[in-house]
């Protein structure tokens, strides 16, 4: 880890307003660069993987906006997604 860079985990972002979307999976604030990345982990239970990318992204708008102002850093939204339908059933009909 680079020295004023942080990553923080299951951990709610202070706001100045209440929001329901302000605990996303992953923060990492990198100081020096002056960016802030919050990533978000899914798995998509259908093959939609696009659509579901973009929900993650719009969920996070209120909150990108609000570090950016708050921490005078660029802030973006990452979704990770995992497309995740054959292996479950492929389980549940061997078991």
């Amino acid at each position: 880890m680079k020295i004023g860079q942080r990553i923080v985990w299951n951990q709610q972002v202070q706001r100045s307003r209440t929001f329901l979307n302000n605990k996303p999976d992953i923060i990492i604030l990198c100081h020096k660069e002056g960016t802030c990345k919050l990533i978000d982990v899914a798995i998509s239970g259908d093959r939609n993987v696009v659509k579901t990318a973009a929900e993650e992204i719009l969920k996070y708008k209120d909150l990108t906006t609000d570090i950016q102002r708050m921490w005078n850093v660029k802030a973006k939204a990452i979704p990770l997604i995992k497309e995740q339908i054959e292996p479950c059933q492929y389980q549940l009909e061997n078991t």
